[in-house]
C-alpha cells in the first residue's frame, strides 16, 4: 500500500517525509505500544503504529527496517524524534483515531499484519 493511501485512510498529518508519500510502499503493519514486543515478535514490517512517544519508537523502527510511524490518538512527535526521522528518511505521521480504529481501517483496506516470529525461528 502506497503510504498516501495510508495517509488518507487514517486522515493523517504528516511530519516528515512528505514528499515521499506517493513512491513509499509498505506490504505489512504492526500496532504496538510495546518496543519490547516489536523487537521481540514482529519480523519484516513496513509500517508501525503507536501512542508511544519518545525517540525509542524511531530508534526501534529504524532497528526493524520501518519505513514509517503513524502515531495514534493523537500523539505529536517532538523535535528530536522528527530530527531523527529526517535523517534516517523515515515518514512520521499522527492521527487522531486510536489504535484499534486505525488498525482496523489499514486491515479493511488492505493493508495486513506480518506473521510473528515464533520460537526462534
Amino acid at each position: 500500500m502506497e503510504l498516501k493511501k495510508v495517509q488518507e485512510i487514517l486522515d493523517a498529518t504528516v511530519y516528515t517525509g512528505g514528499d515521499r508519500l506517493e513512491e513509499m510502499q509498505v506490504m505489512e503493519a504492526c500496532g504496538s505500544d510495546l518496543m519490547s514486543d516489536v523487537l521481540a515478535f514482529v519480523k519484516e514490517q513496513g509500517l508501525l503504529l503507536t501512542g508511544l512517544q519518545n525517540l525509542q519508537v524511531v530508534r526501534t523502527a529504524e532497528m526493524m527496517d520501518m519505513e514509517a510511524i503513524v502515531f495514534v490518538r493523537g500523539k505529536v512527535p517532538n523535535e528530536e524524534m522528527i530530527a531523527a526521522a529526517e535523517r534516517m528518511e523515515m515518514v512520521l505521521m499522527t492521527t487522531e483515531l486510536p489504535m484499534f480504529t486505525a488498525c482496523g481501517l489499514l486491515y479493511e483496506n488492505g493493508l495486513h499484519g506480518g506473521k510473528a516470529v515464533e520460537d526462534g525461528e
